[in-house]
């Protein structure tokens, strides 16, 4: 019996000797995992039950279990390198054809093959969650999954709504009582312009145009002409009224911009004369004052957009995949899929720094970076091995000496045995 049980312990001390090199092997290993050998003492069965003066049988494997807890999170410049914060893993297809087969991952070393699909070195797809529109807040569907594409062509053009104008009209210019001429710069106070853009992304460049008026304590009102090019847009009557010819801006006392009360006014439909769809605006004065300083434009903007060609890519946080373009616009690719496990002790070790579902680890519990308990995604980083080295390197010296105190004993057992048969 004492040759069984040393040999149980040479086993039990080559098997931790062996995880622990498996360790070191991939202490630079991305996204990789530490394992250590758990054992269990064992006792021989006996039909009267176990005795209290029964020795053990030895020692036995109960499992390789891998540790999941963080590993150092290292910056590496590259926007494709994910690294998960917490909880989780990254959801890979198979392979990109194959979106149905999932495997798991923390290693987050991404790059683009050569159909412009996110893929890992093993050349497993990365899983995203669809988005629902061109903006992050149309939402992203959630009820399946699907691979990250980069053939996404030019940037769409955007065609001008909304105009923010906050500008200080003097208050301590003089009235102007003769007719409104674009061409005539004594019939107006002021002017500034900002480019527009069509349906088609061509630049359109708007005007407006401001006429001082004769106060009426303790108002005074300002009419503002709007143009682009040649033509007049009108302010759009929301009532039955006339519409005038300029938009009437009042200011009371303190230089509060009072009408209109909204600070907005629609503009009359811009026709282009070309296939690009009208331009329908509405410009915003609701920032504006009338102050007895020089005239001034504090603030101008519109959310218009020219064409634009792909610069890159960005990901945030929460794992919204972002492609940007030359026109500064930003389009949502999809939201990167996360997954959990109840137990991920159980998940089957497949290799490559993939893991797979298994009935020891649970379902998979699908979610998105930063929901719940899972962790957040970060960009141009990867997650280093979880292995301590000189941690590693201590149980590596025990393990050492385990192995040899078996050994003894072997020898131990070996010489009473010779004793004995040499016994005359």
């Amino acid at each position: 019996m004492g040759f069984s049980t040393a040999l149980s312990g040479l086993n039990a001390a080559a098997n931790n000797l062996t995880v622990i090199g498996n360790n070191i092997a991939n202490a630079n290993t991305v996204g990789f995992k530490e394992s250590r050998s758990e054992f269990v003492d064992a006792y021989a069965d006996s039909l009267s039950g176990m005795s209290k003066t029964q020795p053990g049988a030895g020692v036995r494997l109960a499992q390789v279990a891998q540790q999941f807890n963080q590993g150092n999170v290292e910056l590496t410049g590259n926007t494709l390198d994910l690294a998960i914060n917490g909880e989780g893993f990254f959801t890979m297809a198979a392979t990109p054809t194959d979106i149905n087969s999932h495997v798991y991952t923390r290693n987050g070393a991404f790059h683009v093959n050569k159909d412009g699909i996110i893929t890992n070195t093993q050349g497993q797809a990365l899983l995203a969650y669809k988005p629902n529109g061109s903006t992050v807040a149309a939402g992203f569907s959630t009820g399946g999954l699907t691979t990250v594409s980069m053939n996404t062509g030019a940037g769409k053009p955007v065609s001008t709504s909304k105009i923010d104008l906050d500008v200080n009209l003097d208050a301590s210019s003089p009235a102007i009582t003769v007719p409104f001429d674009p061409l005539d710069s004594s019939t107006y106070t002021r002017e500034t312009s900002v480019t527009v853009y069509d349906s088609l992304g061509v630049s359109h460049k708007m005007t407006t145009y401001f006429v001082a008026q004769t106060a009426t304590p303790p108002t005074r009102d300002w009419t503002a002409h709007h143009y682009i090019t040649d033509n007049p847009l009108a302010p759009v009557s929301i009532d039955t009224a006339p519409v005038p010819a300029g938009a009437t801006l009042t200011f009371d006392s303190t230089g509060k911009l009072t009408v209109p009360a909204s600070g907005q006014v629609p503009l009359a439909p811009f026709v282009t004369g070309t296939s690009a769809a009208n331009i329908v605006a509405t410009i915003d004065y609701s920032g504006s004052s009338q102050l007895s300083t020089t005239f001034s434009v504090n603030a101008i903007k519109q959310d218009g957009l020219p064409a634009g060609t792909l610069t890159g890519i960005a990901i945030d946080k929460e794992g919204v995949i972002f492609a940007n373009f030359s026109n500064g616009n930003s389009t949502p690719l999809g939201k990167v899929a996360m997954t959990r496990f109840t137990n991920p002790q159980g998940l089957t070790k497949l290799g490559d720094g993939a893991w797979g579902e298994s009935s020891a680890s649970g379902s998979p519990i699908i979610g998105s970076a930063g929901e719940g308990t899972f962790g957040s995604v970060q960009s141009g980083a990867l997650e280093q091995s979880n292995v301590d080295i000189s941690k590693q390197l201590v149980s590596l010296i025990l393990a050492q000496q385990t192995y040899q105190a078996n050994s003894q004993t072997i020898q131990t057992e070996k010489s009473v045995i010779d004793q004995i048969m040499n016994l005359r």
